[in-house]
């Protein structure tokens, strides 16, 4: 009589405890889910908030400067837009070095330190806002810090998308940047509501400071605030506070380091090390670039935006190789293998078409509705235009501003499921489409609005169009993204996210500047016929990579 002896087959789990694992196959399917997705997913849902108030600290330039205006600081509309402009290069230029964090670093330690960087911007916010007195310089540098919030998408996004399968890379990946992109609606609905009331005087002492007067109209999500209310501008900074604590915690408490990703990560001291080293490094380029780049007292005035920007890049890329050093300069020259590909190349340009225009229109939307709706355009005794008469019946942009983000945030994962079923490069392919329409009707009725003595006959027309633009552009964020999810292996798909939202990111530097500058020369519809001669442009490119019936890779 025999007997058989049936081995059960051992479930597979991660080597290694604690945070860091040091085996990690999602695209073994018994793995994924037997152990992988529980893990994958916990690290993202931690990942989404943090990577939220990134986005809110980043952003927040574009509603404090709103309400500047309203509250009278001595400062000119021009000198406005230079701080949501530097917001936005500081924050492009940090996702430079951010794009190769997760690898010499580790996720869980980068993303736990970059969020609880944030709380140096936000404190320090608060402080120079309670001092209207104060230089610009002072108020530029916290601008400039709180790019730090706009690098730590970089690292996000790099670190999710190493814990997925590559079915599931469009999802995930929009459910990261998608939820993550809710800060800036967040911080447009939650800044004018904490600018109301004195949420800080009885915790922070004589540091929560006192409430300024509005000298003219504001708003928040419910309607105007009258001139003469009370506004206590200074919690525009310190709200953030207290998000910001309990979730560095719960990054450090909940999330993971992949071994597999980050070979070489050394202890977390060693690894806060490099994660300081290389942000502080991509400061100097910023600084030096934004010197040449703005006008005196504060800079030099030499450089146009268009010749800074490729220097700043470039100045970023050449400061990480030259500065790094041991066993960071190996990681930082694998990392530079993505360069060789011609296909880090195009869907750079493509991500500048959705992302780009999503943080550049939120970042510039609120003044520019301010300016161009919150004064009638007449004209003088000699017939020349004037733009200084207050219109009675202007929209606040405090009231609407954060409409067009919130649905961009939300229709991102629905941008990434759709490209999970019928490829990524088609829906870009048609997005692009609508945004080019899109650009050229708002540009017509921007020019309407801005030789009008009542603009805001205009604005439920203008307001539509821009929301079709942050439909089409959270759309687009999902497909893209999916697409080089797709075309890229594990190993280069994460440096390529980052370095494609790195670039993209320039436009919250080039969409406040262009359509400030444009305003003040009174010609505002120029600068949105030249987002949609870009985005023609870039149809063509995808066609001629992704959807032409010799493409090399086809519809990914």
């Amino acid at each position: 009589m025999s007997t058989s002896t049936t081995t059960a087959k051992p479930v597979p789990t991660p080597a290694g405890t604690g945070p860091d694992i040091a085996d990690w196959r999602p695209e073994d399917e018994t793995f994924w889910e037997s152990t992988g997705r529980r893990i994958a997913y916990r690290n993202l849902w931690i990942s989404v908030p943090a990577l939220l108030c990134g986005f809110a600290v980043w952003g927040m330039w574009g509603i404090i400067t709103v309400q500047m205006l309203n509250l009278g600081f001595p400062f000119t509309q021009a000198e406005l837009f230079t701080l949501t402009a530097i917001a936005g290069i500081s924050g492009a230029t940090m996702r430079i070095p951010a794009s190769f964090l997760i690898r010499l670093a580790g996720g869980r330690n980068t993303i736990f330190l970059t969020t609880a960087m944030l709380l140096a911007p936000a404190i320090g916010t608060g402080i120079v806002l309670q001092n209207p007195d104060w230089p610009l310089w002072s108020f530029q540098l916290m601008a400039l810090w709180s790019g730090v919030g706009g690098g730590n998408f970089a690292s996000s996004m790099s670190n999710i998308s190493s814990y997925f399968p590559k079915r599931l890379q469009g999802t995930a990946l929009g459910l990261n940047a998608g939820l993550g992109n809710f800060g800036v609606t967040t911080m447009q609905i939650v800044i004018p509501l904490v600018m109301t009331v004195g949420l800080f005087g009885g915790v922070l002492g004589s540091w929560g400071g006192e409430p300024m007067t509005l000298v003219k109209d504001s708003g928040w999500i419910f309607g105007k605030i009258a001139a003469g209310t009370p506004t206590w501008i200074q919690n525009a900074g310190f709200a953030w506070v207290l998000s910001l604590v309990p979730l560095a915690l719960l990054c450090w408490w909940g999330m993971n380091n992949l071994k597999t990703v980050s070979p070489a990560t050394g202890s977390p001291l060693v690894a806060f090390a490099k994660i300081t080293y290389l942000y502080t490094l991509a400061f100097v380029p910023a600084i030096f670039m934004l010197w040449l780049y703005l006008p005196a007292p504060t800079g030099l005035g030499v450089l146009s935006m268009w010749v800074a920007i490729p220097l700043d890049v470039m100045l970023a890329l050449a400061v990480m190789k030259l500065a790094a050093f041991g066993e960071m300069k190996e990681g930082v020259k694998k990392q530079f293998a993505i360069f060789r590909n011609r296909h880090t190349w195009s869907m750079t340009a493509l991500y500048i078409v959705t992302f780009g225009s999503f943080i550049g229109f939120s970042m510039a939307l609120p003044l520019a509705i301010t300016v161009i709706f919150g004064f009638q355009h007449v004209p003088d005794a000699n017939g020349v235009m004037t733009h200084t008469l207050k219109n009675p019946n202007a929209p606040s942009a405090l009231t609407y501003a954060w409409i067009g983000p919130f649905i961009g945030a939300a229709i991102r994962p629905v941008g990434g499921w759709i490209s999970d079923k019928v490829g990524g490069s088609i829906v870009t392919q048609v997005i692009s489409v609508v945004m080019a329409g899109a650009s050229v009707a708002v540009g017509y009725v921007m020019m309407q609005a801005y030789g009008s003595a009542a603009p805001e006959q205009y604005f439920p027309l203008f307001l539509g169009l821009f929301m079709l633009l942050f439909l089409a552009s959270g759309i687009g964020n999902g497909s893209t993204f999916r697409t080089i999810g797709v075309i890229f292996d594990r190993s280069q798909a994460g440096p390529v996210l980052g370095w494609t939202s790195a670039i993209a990111a320039y436009g919250a530097f080039v969409a406040p500047v262009v359509i400030g500058a444009q305003i003040k020369a009174g010609t505002p519809q120029h600068a949105m016929y030249g987002f949609a001669v870009f985005y023609a442009a870039c149809l063509v490119l995808n066609w001629w990579f992704y959807l032409r019936a010799n493409a090399s890779v086809k519809n990914p």
